[in-house]
């Protein structure tokens, strides 16, 4: 008589946890709610600030619309700059009509979240889309933020030595409690950023990376002519793009200030309150921008306009636009 067969051993439960599974549902509904909360998060500022909209809108239809159009023109070579600026900060090459899409697309988040948070969100993701890790893509956007400010500093400089006669510069210096202020910040900033990364273990091996990175690529980039010129060169100009579209505006407006004198406050108001995390600078570098030009004899009616105007021009116009454009990209998966 044959032997009975002995019964199979039972199978032993994997310890190891299943994976989850996103159903395809589930992702495409995940990707279309990102696609469309850019477009819900300037439904609701608009509907916020939607009195300044319309009064500045007001205001544009009586301007003259030959300096408007030069201002939209200088608006859009701000985000050439910007996309010349970020070019230079990496030293992979970017594809250009991509880039300067994400720069516009970051234009709208910029105007969303506050001190740049959107924009460099945006940024961050597009690097990351084109393969640049996130180390590098970090250190990028560092450099980034580091060059804007220190290329302002001469542009101001030339603008003192170039007309040290009509620009007021004691209206314009700020009290001692604001330059106490901003000295704080940029003490206390950096500092806490150190005590942060002392104090929480797992923060310092991506902070030393990042630093790391940051010195090695800021080195290779300043080795290419190219990428210096983009880098700085961008930066420098930035500023004074967006300087003139409040000058054409205001020329738009017939504002008794020189075009000199607006440029060269648009720029003292944006260093004194620029680094204030507002969204866009919206908010305190409008009340500096007023305040800088009726220093220079400009009524305060007629100053308050200019802002608006330019607030139009340059978040308003392009903000629905930015929008679509930021939405696609995420339907591209370029972001």
């Amino acid at each position: 008589m044959s032997p009975l067969p002995l019964p199979a051993p039972a199978s032993t439960p994997s310890t190891t946890p299943a994976s989850p599974v996103r159903s395809p549902a589930t992702a495409r509904l995940v990707h279309r709610a990102a696609a469309l909360l850019p477009l819900l998060l300037i439904g609701v500022w608009a509907a916020v600030d939607w009195h300044s909209v319309r009064g500045g809108t007001a205001r544009l239809a009586s301007a003259d619309p030959w300096w408007l159009l030069l201002a939209v023109l200088y608006t859009c070579l701000g985000w050439v700059a910007a996309a010349c600026v970020r070019q230079g900060a990496i030293p992979d090459r970017l594809p250009p009509g991509l880039l300067l899409a994400s720069q516009f697309a970051a234009g709208a988040a910029n105007h969303v979240l506050p001190g740049s948070v959107g924009a460099h969100a945006v940024t961050l993701r597009f690097l990351q889309g084109r393969g640049i890790p996130l180390t590098r893509a970090g250190a990028s956007i560092a450099l980034y933020s580091l060059v804007k400010p220190i290329a302002k500093v001469p542009v101001l400089l030339v603008f003192v030595l170039a007309f040290p006669g009509m620009l007021e510069l004691g209206e314009l210096v700020p009290d001692d409690g604001t330059l106490l202020l901003a000295a704080g910040c940029v003490v206390l900033g950096p500092a806490a950023a150190a005590l942060l990364v002392t104090a929480v273990r797992p923060l310092r091996r991506p902070a030393l990376a990042l630093v790391r990175t940051a010195l090695t690529d800021a080195r290779l980039l300043h080795t290419r002519p190219s990428r210096v010129l983009a880098l700085w060169g961008g930066a420098a100009v930035a500023p004074v793009l967006q300087a003139c579209v409040l000058a054409s505006v205001g020329a738009s407006l017939g504002l008794p200030p020189s075009w000199a004198q607006v440029v060269f406050a648009f720029l003292a108001a944006g260093t004194a309150v620029g680094a204030v995390p507002a969204p866009g600078g919206i908010g305190p570098v409008d009340a500096a921008l007023v305040f800088a030009m009726t220093a220079f004899g400009a009524p305060l009616g007629l100053a308050t306009a200019t802002v608006i105007g330019y607030r139009v021009l340059t978040v308003w116009l392009p903000l629905i636009p930015g929008a679509l454009v930021l939405s696609a990209l995420v339907q591209r998966k370029a972001l």
